[in-house]
């Protein structure tokens, strides 16, 4: 298979797939999805390519994209690329001040947006640092710009502005001119122990990551319709985006990930990259259909989940032909019980789902494994072009991350385990972080991690995150992730923060599964007046203790949550508690609920 530069892939595929549909998007107004053909995409990306260029942009200057998913994103990502001009995604969640970071920080003269909120945000940037963003280009055509605005444009406007002879053969000149060491894009990192860095990544490190997924994943087709529901921002969802656009699959793109209940069953897609919490979630709800179904149907759940777990972990992830007995009842129970939960989840046609970005629980892993709903978990970073393993379709080991990407050197840190990467994905560095870079890299070119790990052979197991290492006041290391993981699988917890670095014991504050609780207070008949009030009562604090010691029975007694607070409000990442890829800030969780951690540990 060919690898084209980014420059001119969208180009080829229109060439090979013309009027196919490339992607999808949907039109809330219309209440239906859209279709792009390869060959309109291919002429939306030159138009965007042709208006940059026009606009004086230069070669390997920044743009940012500040918006949530939208096709207007891939036309600007690939229009950059085609004038070897440097993408700066931001998450259209992200605020003011940490839009300005990035602006400053990477001297961003031109920003795109998406909606009303991004370029509300932006605005003020704009107005904050007049000096460096010049520019903010419009992608929704129903924001209502500032009056006093007189700078900004519609990306609709925009792109006719470069259609021109002179945009037309500049384009082709720097497209002629890109070369694999080109800088492709800048993720700004979610910043969970200080200020966000660049990650530095070329179209050397995105060709290499097509070229190693195709050798793992031949599976995966031009026949293949995937959802894009994380933020193409992360670097998990824009590689795995990018890799169905280079194999000619659909890409459907999720623009409110609040809707993705709806669009999922709309679409059916055969493949989505997601993360464990949206996992957790769904075997949250599977447990809870499980839990109120009636004796005989229980019964039959737990006898199908049994068949599914013999039949998918011992036969067929080990390559071993299954008797024909248990190969019949599975086919039973997929063709039943297992398709009518597929179904109503929309995905049904799920050929490949990568999971990655957190810890998944061996637990909910082996569960949905059993339903065969076809999880591929791994692991990677934003500077390692994402994937650095993953479980392949057999002979995989559930506890680990996954095999070992092909010519991707890791190895392990005896000092402290910390895993140890390097190779053709591994980025360039972080942008004007020398001092960073410094220590980010072993002398011999091994890029640190920040994760403590084991390896065996290929198979790679993680165990910790080294920056996330408690040691209580008694000199015990605990990993909070590891219990929080632990934990959150709980159908009457939704989210833990554990605490513990430099104090006696481990305590937690815990945000409850709101509606479960609510529905229990009404069978006890707890009376409240507001959510304080209930998460204050006495058979409400047993009940999650309770479910808590439950998960805790497999830890050392140091490593257990000895006090927790309930919290009537989520964290959230308008709060910063959350960064944008759902992490806790551990600094900023300690600072808003001070108050809570010294009375959890007042004697």
């Amino acid at each position: 298979m060919t690898y084209y530069h980014f420059s001119e892939l969208i180009q080829r595929q229109a060439e090979r797939y013309g009027n196919r549909t490339a992607l999808k998007y949907r039109d809330d107004a219309a209440g239906r999805w859209t279709k792009v053909s390869w060959a309109e995409f291919a002429e939306l990306v030159t138009l965007t390519a042709e208006a940059l260029a026009d606009s004086g942009i230069g070669v390997q200057e920044n743009i940012g994209v500040y918006s949530q998913n939208m096709p207007q994103c891939l036309y600007t990502y690939f229009g950059a690329y085609a004038n070897r001009v440097v993408d700066v995604p931001m998450y259209a969640t992200s605020s003011p001040s940490q839009i300005a970071y990035i602006v400053e920080d990477a001297q961003i003269h031109t920003l795109f947006v998406g909606e009303q909120l991004q370029y509300n945000n932006a605005f003020i940037v704009q107005k904050q640092k007049p000096n460096i963003l010049k520019r903010l280009i419009i992608f929704d055509s129903s924001v209502r710009k500032n009056p006093e605005d007189n700078t900004s444009v519609y990306f609709d406007d925009f792109i006719r502005l470069g259609n021109n002879a002179h945009a037309e053969s500049l384009v082709k000149i720097r497209t002629s001119g890109a070369l694999p060491e080109d800088i492709a894009t800048i993720i700004y990192t979610s910043g969970t122990t200080g200020n966000p860095k660049g990650v530095v990544l070329t179209h050397a490190n995105y060709l290499e990551a097509m070229r190693t997924h195709d050798i793992r994943i031949p599976q995966v087709t031009d026949r293949d319709t995937s959802m894009c529901f994380l933020p193409l921002t992360h670097i998990f969802e824009r590689g795995w985006t990018y890799v169905c656009l280079t194999k000619g699959a659909m890409v459907a793109i999720n623009r409110d990930p609040k809707r993705i209940q709806e669009t999922l069953p709309e679409i059916k897609p055969t493949a989505m990259a997601n993360v464990p919490r949206f996992w957790e979630k769904v075997y949250i709800g599977i447990q809870e259909k499980i839990r109120n179904a009636s004796p005989t149907m229980q019964k039959l759940f737990r006898d199908a989940i049994a068949t599914g777990h013999e039949y998918i972990l011992n036969y067929k992830r080990t390559g071993r032909k299954a008797p024909m007995g248990l190969k019949t009842k599975f086919e039973f129970y997929d063709k039943t019980l297992f398709s009518l939960v597929k179904r109503v989840v929309g995905i049904q046609n799920g050929r490949f789902f990568p999971v990655a970005g957190a810890p998944l629980s061996d637990t909910v892993l082996e569960f949905l494994l059993s339903l065969n709903i076809p999880l591929r978990y791994g692991y990677g970073l934003s500077e390692t072009t994402a994937t650095v393993c993953f479980f392949p379709e057999e002979h995989y080991e559930i506890g680990s991350i996954g095999i070992l990407q092909p010519d991707l050197e890791v190895k392990i840190d005896p000092s402290n385990q910390e895993i140890l990467v390097r190779g053709k994905t591994v980025m360039m560095g972080y942008y004007n972080r020398p001092e960073e870079n410094a220590i980010s890299f072993t002398e011999d070119g091994f890029f640190r991690t920040g994760d403590a790990g084991r390896l065996e052979g290929k198979t790679l197991y993680f165990l910790e995150r080294i920056k996330d290492l408690y040691k209580t006041s008694n000199g015990k290391y605990i990993a909070p992730q590891a219990i929080e993981l632990s934990i959150t699988r709980d159908p009457y917890i939704e989210q833990v923060a554990v605490i513990g670095d430099q104090r006696k014991f481990v305590s937690a504050l815990v945000v409850p599964n709101y509606e479960l609780l609510e529905q229990y207070a009404k069978s006890k008949n707890i009376a409240y007046t507001s959510r304080e009030e209930l998460l204050g009562h006495e058979l409400i604090h047993k009940l999650i203790q309770a479910h808590i010691e439950e998960h805790q029975r497999e830890l050392a007694s140091f490593e257990k949550i000895k006090r927790f607070t309930l919290l009537p409000t989520p964290f959230t990442m308008e709060s910063g508690a959350l960064t944008d890829t759902l992490k806790l800030r551990r600094r900023v969780v300690n600072e808003l609920y001070a108050k809570e951690i010294d009375e959890m540990y007042a004697e």
